[in-house]
């Protein structure tokens, strides 16, 4: 049994984290998301490497980032080829990437989606896409603070944010993308397919 962990913001609000589908296999609408990457890829914020692993096993060239040392450490262990760096750091590939991944709630790395999503524009070549999951219709787009809590323990507050999907595209434009299409699934979970020019 995975142990309770969850984000709490420094409001006091509880927000899930979903260890057990991030330790499977992708769902049913994350291999559709799959379907739509251009290689190679770059999965940003990997985590234990389910989507990295997943592509690679597709014959599909991919490489996942995570600034968490015991998530590399993971997704190595499973097959998943993957760096521990931040997002922010220079990275191999920078401008020649087709397909930036960016899911599980991590388009809040940083806590300033505007800045990110421009990061991902310089890291992918023109006619690359983006693979970005957003919070449902209707949700906020905020920029929070959080820290991660167990049963037993906390960490530090750090920067985070969420997106609507209502609002991504407004965001995606201003830092040069085109909105392709977006995918949702019964569970309410939203994803956009943005493209570089």
């Amino acid at each position: 049994m995975t142990a309770e962990v969850h984000l709490r913001t420094a409001r006091g609000t509880r927000l899930p984290l979903h260890l057990e589908r991030w330790m499977g296999s992708p769902t049913s609408v994350e291999e559709l998301l799959l379907e739509r990457v251009i290689p190679p890829a770059l999965d940003v914020g990997c985590g234990p490497g389910r989507l990295t692993l997943s592509l690679a096993q597709r014959g599909v060239p991919a490489l996942g980032i995570d600034a968490a040392p015991t998530a590399v450490v993971i997704a190595s262990g499973r097959g998943a080829p993957a760096l521990r760096r931040s997002i922010f750091e220079r990275l191999p590939g920078e401008g020649r990437w087709g397909t930036v991944i960016l899911v599980d709630g991590n388009v809040g790395i940083g806590g300033d989606p505007p800045t990110l999503l421009a990061r991902l524009a310089r890291l992918l070549r023109p006619g690359g896409r983006a693979l970005i999951e957003a919070e449902p219709p209707g949700a906020p787009t905020d920029r929070i603070r959080v820290r991660i809590e167990t049963r037993s323990d906390s960490g530090p507050f750090f920067p985070w944010a969420r997106v609507s999907i209502d609002d991504l595209p407004r965001l995606a434009v201003q830092a040069g993308f085109s909105v392709r299409e977006t995918i949702s699934s019964p569970d309410r979970r939203w994803f956009a397919v943005l493209e570089r020019p």
